[in-house]
């Protein structure tokens, strides 16, 4: 009777753990894009930092990553169980933070290009030798982004195992939560550390191994600049689409013109969904910046 009950046991957690690997796959490709923008968001938050502090920084990141699985997870299941109508409202709040950090972040870029002094340059390079970055900054910032994007990828999983039992929607939950955050910060600590490869391998004394080397240094600048714009347009994409999302007449506006093009639909509906979310951020930057200057809260 108990060896009964053992294979019973047994092949209820196979099939839990079958079904767990399934719902695991489906969600994976249902938030390929969100990887992809998380990926190039925060190896753009990254960069910057003097070259033996740039582990340190990813790992700092990636255990604040850890800890946003750990709120969300069980946040998401709870919220699922009493209140699902609040999950959408929290979604585009997130969207919309990440909208008002990408127009933040351009007109900072944009009302700093003026020629430094030789006096600033210096001082600048100074605070780079010393390792003088604001790493703590970066890192609250690179952990707040990873929050929201976090949240969408949690919120998309769930929507594809929200019927199942809640122990599969937990495993299933925790299963991407840990894929996710290995896979995107190790990737990142490659990224950021591709130019030391670089030099690594320019040393050797084999010819092909000189010439991989200086074909990595050489690359490794263009790459960072690329992952920089590509993060603060993944900001708009994602954080446009969260809100498009939660405005139904929007969302079907954008739907409708975009299924009217023939060609690169998916292409169409994403710049509109970025246009709305540089539009929004505008609108929550207007509105936050003079209160945070009022309050001496600004950046």
């Amino acid at each position: 009777m108990a060896g009964g009950s053992l294979l019973m046991l047994l092949d209820d957690i196979a099939s839990i753990l079958d079904d767990v690997s399934v719902m695991t796959k489906t969600a994976a490709s249902k938030t390929a894009g969100v990887l992809g923008d998380d990926l190039a968001l925060n190896a753009e938050q990254v960069s910057g930092v003097v070259a033996k502090r740039e582990l340190p920084v990813v790992w700092a990141v990636a255990k604040g990553s850890a800890l946003n699985k750990l709120i969300l997870v069980p946040a998401a299941l709870g919220l699922n169980a009493v209140a699902p109508w609040l999950v959408m409202p929290l979604l585009m709040l997130g969207g919309l933070y990440l909208c008002y950090e990408g127009v933040e972040k351009l007109v900072h870029h944009f009302a700093h290009r003026r020629k430094k002094s030789p006096e600033e340059a210096e001082a600048e390079l100074n605070k780079l030798k010393e390792g003088g970055i604001d790493e703590k900054a970066k890192i609250k910032g690179a952990v707040r982004t990873d929050f929201v994007l976090s949240a969408e990828i949690i919120v998309i999983t769930l929507g594809v195992v929200a019927s199942k039992p809640f122990m599969t929607q937990l495993l299933t939950l925790s299963a991407i939560a840990v894929l996710m955050t290995i896979g995107v910060y190790g990737l990142v600590a490659c990224i950021v550390k591709l130019d030391d490869l670089g030099l690594f391998l320019s040393q050797k004394a084999g010819a092909a191994a000189k010439a991989i080397g200086r074909g990595i240094l050489w690359a490794a600048p263009f790459l960072m600049k690329t992952l920089s714009v590509v993060g603060t347009a993944a900001m708009f994409l994602v954080g446009g689409q969260l809100l498009v999302h939660g405005i139904g007449p929007v969302h079907h506006w954008i739907e409708h013109l975009a299924h009217s093009i023939t060609f690169a639909q998916p292409v169409v509906e994403a710049i509109f969904n970025a246009i709305f979310g540089i539009a929004a951020g505008a609108l929550a930057l207007a509105v936050v910046h003079p209160i945070a200057k009022r309050f001496g809260a600004g950046h």
